[in-house]
Parts: C-alpha cells; structure tokens; sequence
C-alpha cells in the first residue's frame, strides 16, 4: 500500500478555502469518533485539541512560520484506517453505515500536502483487546507514503486516539491562498472557533446525541503575544429556528422545458442573538455532507456592510443541503461540478437536468422570510424601476426577472437588460448567416429583396425588448444623437466653425457621439453604439482607445495575452507616428465570442488606404485571444473612397457603402481562426441609417428636432 503524494497533489487541486486544513481536520477527527463509538458503545464525549504555533521566520520578525496539531480521542489508526489513509480514492467510510459519516474519496487529506512540507502521526487504536500505538514521519522531497514507514509499538493503558501535526507551511499557498497575509491574524484562536461553528454547525446539531457533552479547544501560541485559547462546547450550539423542504424541479436539458419531476433540498435556519454570538458576519451557503461549500451570502445581502452586521438583532446563517448537491461537490470541496447556470443552454453541462436558476427560483422566497434587511421592501424596489428606469412589470415577466430581497432598482434592471441582450445575441449568427446568402444573390432578383426584408425584420423585432411605456423618452433622446451626429459628420457644430488655427477635431468628435474616447464600459456606461447596430448597444464590454491586455473575459481572466498592445505597436510602427500608440477606435466584445471592430478616418482620408487594418486588427485578436473571439463585425467609417481600389467588396443594395463576409485563416498554417464581416461606410450613411431606425417612431411622435426646421 502506497499513497503517491506528488501524483496526488498534481491530481487534486489547492482548495481556495483558506481554513480547508483544519476543516479536514475537524472533520477526519469527527469520523474517528463515530467509528470509535459504533465500536464500542459507551465512550467519553468527543475531544479535539487544535494547536496553532506562530514562530518568526526571518530575523526581523516581519515573516511568521507556523506549525498546526490535531489531537482527538477516536479509533486510532488501524489496520483498516492506515489501508483507507494509504489509498488515494478510498471507498472505506461509504461502507461502514454509520450516520454522520458521509461519501469519502479520500482528497481532503491531500490538502494537508498542498499546504505543508512535513506531516508527524502519532496514533492508539485497539487490536482486539491490545492497545497499540504508530508512529510516522514525513518530510518532503520524498515522493510517497508506505505501510512500512509506520512503526507500530505496544502501548498497554495508552488512550485511544491521533495527532497529527503539519509543519513548513509552503510558499506557493502563502502566496496564493493567504495573499502573504499575517498567518496569526488569519488564524487567531477566537476566528478558528467562529469559522468552526458555522462550517460545523449543521453537522454538531445532528449529531449532537452522538458527540455527547464535546468539547474543541483552539490554542494559540505566538512568540510575542503569548498563548490564547478559546473553548466550542455543546452548550454554545444555537437550535435551529426553522427547518424547510424545497422541491426543485427539474427541466429538459435541451429544450428547457419542466418535467415534472424533482430534487428535494433542505433549508435550514439558525437565528443567533447578535449579544450571544459574536459572529463575523452572517453565513447563508450550499453545503456538502453536512457542510458548507458555496457561499451564495452576497446573493442576498447585497452589501458588505448587510453581510456584516445583524440584521433585525440576530446574525443568521442559512444552510442549504440535498443529495444533488452532495452527488456534485468537488474533490477541494470548494464548489461543485457540472451544475449550469440555466438549463436548456447547452455548454459544458448540457445534459444536467437541474440548474443553479432553478434552485434559486425555489429556494428564494423562503430565503427572503427568514433573511431580510429591515429598511428593504420589495413594493420600494419595483416602484424606482418603473419610475428611474422605465422598466414595467411586463419587462419583468417577459425576461422571467425576479426581484431578490436586497436588490437595488438598479440591480434587477441590469438583469432585464443582461437577458434582453442574451436574446439578440443569440440570434446574431442567423443574422450573419442571413448576411451571407445576400452575398451570393442578385440585386434585381425577387430573392434579394426577401433576403433584404428578412433582415429588416430581425433587426426590428428586437424592438419588443424596450419597454412601450418608456419608448417616447428613448426616441427622443436617440432623434437628439442623430441630428448631433448629422450636423457634426456636415461640420456644423458650433465647435466645429472656429477659425483658430490648429488640427481639426471632426474625427475626435464623431468619435465620442458613439462612445467617449479613451473609456470603456467599466468605467462609462452611457453611450450610443446603437447608431451602428441594436444588439451591440448591450455587448459586455467596450474600449475606445484603452490598453486591450487589460480587458477581462472573466473575474480571473484576460480576454487577451499580456502583450497585445506591444503587437499592436509593432503592427502600427509602419504607420505615421500619430498612429504608433493607436488601438481599435472602438472594440465590443461579449462572452459569445463575437467582437466588433470600429476604425473612424478623418474626412478627406480614402479609406480604400486602411482596408488593410480591419483584418490585419482581426487576425491578432483572433490570435491572441486563444479561440475565445470567432467571430468579428468591422466598420470602417469616413467621407471618401476610391471603388477602383475596392476588390471582392460589394456595394450594399442602394449603392451607399460596402461590405464583405469570409472565413479568416491563419496565414501561415492556413487554419480557420473565425469569420469576419466587413462594412465600409460613409458618415452620410450611418446617419441615414439611424434615421431610417427611428423614422416610423418619430413620426407617430411627432418629434421633428432639425436644427432651422
């Protein structure tokens, strides 16, 4: 028997759970017990001793080491234990049949690996009517763990029971779980015994009977602030206030649809008297085995200051349990696998009948009984929606919006939108592919203009999605860009009559009509994209003339390789040096994989000279996002152009512009990178276009806002 440590730390992942030690820990511990009880009947109550020693580690003091023991009072490590320690994915806990003890696969002891570089043992169990005592030392480099590196002894009168002790705390995990944090405020004895209860507080009142009149002792020892210790006894678990089944329902994993059948969880609710507990903040999580695994607190309490602070008197802690959850948790126990967001969308999970959408349908209401801010009202909520955002109930049921307790105005809107743009989005491939066929008709067939009103049409029907109560202040606001942008591509703004001498500024300010220069949308919400197409006015992210490396694709991830820009530069050198720092004019790019491209030239520059940078632009984006772009839409927009220099671009049906549509190949290995459409436009056009949009609109209105008119 032999347990490969370096196979099983490259096998299994570092838990982000900072306290995953001493859960592990706690928790192996805990089985001990049980075991040791079904045993043998009548034992003691359950002891578990934490020990946590800080020691300088540098002369300065600056840098803390630290060294953590366990010592418990359960069966010792047996024949049949030492076989379950040594075997990475072990069954042996599955087959003992004795409550508390949940599935095992044996990866939490992993965790003691990817923290420390050297473990101690020192375990008594019974072997028949004999006490025997092992003992076991390991340190890295050495690669494994055998049977033989026990050494067992007699040891007759010796209490039953393990200690094990971690030391040489790696630098990869101080780094990267503990951010080089001090170890000793992380671990102070009072936060061990708060994080404990509520990481254990589920499973301690269920067993509560079993465990007896336990008691958890959490000492501290730091070189400079002496030793501290802090006691969680049985007396000190709260009751729970309220137990409640939710039935789940589960739905097609391709067409979403309900089947009728369910998933039963369990919500279970402990209201602790803030003067009582003096708790960190309030715990509302998906548990595992009895345990806490996904934190969803910030789901309900918005802020960090409701997370922190008792609300109504009590801190609450929310645990939410269920045999799916237990069939899905990961191995680090920090998550679970294999569960979408919404059913029916395909992706990684799509056979999965249950998703994280249709549990929080469920469980929210009754989440919303037990935990809400006091000065929170729903009624509050729907009534600034409708008034500052002009978001009607109807929005609400059309996107299946619901308004969860905390949420802001502002919150449940972003939400309406976000799904309003889903649904364009995913119909901007049949678009594209509606774009194609035009390609390969001709203009004075019958087809082409089918083709043509198709179009018209897909682009219309996203009208719906705006609410009809609050349509007459968005046309006139989008009537407003559209004259601003007529008069502004005619050079008749007021700004633009100066005689003073210098470089215009018509292309810096046709540039910010569409959206402001040198921003993007983490910073500047409120822009007009749509004067080029609807669907892109709710993309997840737009740049206008900003660091593209710095682009995020997810909370941990860059759209881009670190260095774009440099490659941009390198891409522009060739050009004159007002170029060198230049970047896309704007770019969108949206999780789908699609990406827009928008390069506006100054008047009197040909832009037949600059067809070259909208797919020299594609094709290193393309590259250097690794496959997470596809698909790009590029504009290039100004006032002149020579059509002798136009080859394989096809004018538009009424003459004004042009566009193209192919596949992108790698150069070099001729692999598809994705495809690209193309539009060349002039300023004249996109104006006409926006106006064409809301024409019919204006009219019903009678907004008429030409300027001498």
């Amino acid at each position: 028997m032999t347990l490969d440590i370096r196979g099983s730390i490259k096998n299994t992942r570092l838990s982000k759970n900072r306290y995953v030690v001493f859960e592990e820990l706690i928790s192996n511990a805990i089985d001990s017990f049980l075991i040791r009880k079904k045993a043998e009947g009548a034992v003691a109550p359950l002891s578990i001793l934490i020990d946590v020693d800080f020691t300088a580690a540098d002369l300065l003091g600056e840098r803390e080491a630290m060294a953590v023991a366990c010592a418990d009072n359960g069966c010792g490590l047996g024949d049949e234990q030492l076989k379950a320690f040594l075997t990475k994915d072990t069954s042996y806990k599955d087959d003992l049949g004795i409550v508390g003890i949940g599935k095992c696969k044996g990866a939490g002891r992993i965790q003691f690996f990817h923290h420390f570089a050297e473990m101690a043992i020192d375990t008594r169990y019974r072997d028949g009517d004999d006490v025997c005592r092992r003992t076991m030392h390991f340190a890295e480099p050495r690669k494994q763990i055998e049977f033989d590196d026990f050494t067992t002894v007699a040891a007759p009168g010796a209490d039953l029971g393990t200690t094990i002790r971690l030391e040489q705390l790696k630098d990869l995990v101080r780094e990267r779980v503990f951010q080089n944090e001090r170890l000793s405020e992380i671990f102070a004895a009072p936060t061990l015994r708060r994080v404990t209860l509520v990481a254990f507080l589920q499973r301690l009142v269920g067993l509560a009977d079993e465990l007896g009149d336990f008691e958890m002792r959490f000492r501290t020892h730091h070189w400079t602030q002496g030793e501290k210790i802090e006691w969680l006894r049985r007396a000190d678990l709260p009751a729970i206030t309220r137990e409640v089944p939710v039935q789940v329902e589960e739905h097609d994993p391709r067409s979403g649809e309900g089947l009728g059948s369910h998933q039963l969880f369990t919500l279970s609710h402990y209201q602790l008297d803030a003067s009582d507990y003096d708790l960190p903040r309030n715990a509302i999580a998906f548990c595992a085995k009895s345990s806490p695994v996904k934190d969803i607190t910030a789901y309900y309490l918005r802020t960090k200051t409701e997370q922190r602070s008792p609300v109504g008197g009590f801190h609450h802690i929310v645990l939410i349990e269920g045999e799916y959850l237990d069939g899905h948790v990961n191995e680090q126990r920090d998550d679970f696998d294999d569960i979408p967001e919404e059913v029916g969308t395909g992706g990684l999970f799509g056979g999965e009948k249950l998703s994280y959408a249709a549990i929080h349908e469920a469980i929210d209401p009754v989440i919303e009984e037990m935990v809400a801010p006091a000065d929170w009202k729903k009624e509050d909520v729907l009534k600034d929606i409708l008034e500052q955002f002009g978001v009607g109930v109807g929005m609400l049921a059309d996107t299946e919006t619901r308004i969860r307790h905390g949420d802001s105005a502002q919150q449940v809107v972003e939400r309406v939108l976000r799904k309003y743009q889903e649904r364009v989005i995913n119909a901007t491939a049949e678009i594209f592919d509606l774009k194609e066929d035009i390609i390969n008709t001709q203009p004075d067939t019958d087809e082409f203009r089918t083709k043509i009103n198709e179009l018209s049409w897909k682009y219309t029907a996203s009208l719906k999605d705006f609410d009809m109560a609050n349509l007459s202040q968005l046309i006139v606001r989008r009537a407003a860009i559209v004259e601003i942008l007529d008069l502004a591509c005619r050079k008749q703004l007021a700004m633009q009559a100066s005689t003073a001498t210098g470089k215009r500024r018509d292309e810096r300010i046709i540039h910010s009509i569409f959206f402001p220069m040198r921003k993007d949308s983490t910073e500047f919400a409120d822009h007009d994209i749509w004067l080029l197409s609807e669907e892109y006015q709710y993309f997840d992210h737009i740049a206008s003339d900003k660091p593209l490396a710095q682009i995020p694709w997810s909370e941990t991830e860059k759209i881009f390789d670190s260095d774009i820009d440099a490659e941009f530069r390198k891409l522009l050198q060739k050009r004159a040096d007002d170029n060198a720092g230049k970047r896309p004019d704007i770019a969108l790019f949206n999780k789908e994989g699609s990406a827009i491209i928008v390069e506006f030239k100054a008047p009197d520059v040909s832009l037949d000279d600059h067809i070259g940078d909208l797919f020299e632009y594609a094709h290193l984006l393309a590259a250097k996002s690794h496959g997470k772009l596809r698909k790009f839409y590029c504009y290039l927009i100004g006032d002149t152009v020579n059509p002798l220099r136009l080859n394989n671009w096809i004018p538009f049906p009424d003459g004004k512009g042009y566009f193209q549509a192919s596949t992108m190949l790698d150069p070099v290995t001729r692999a598809p990178l994705g495809e690209i459409y193309s539009e060349m436009l002039y300023y004249d056009d996109v104006v006409a276009r926006a106006k064409k949009r809301i024409a019919v609109y204006q009219q019903k209105l009678k907004i008429d806002l030409r300027s001498g008119r």
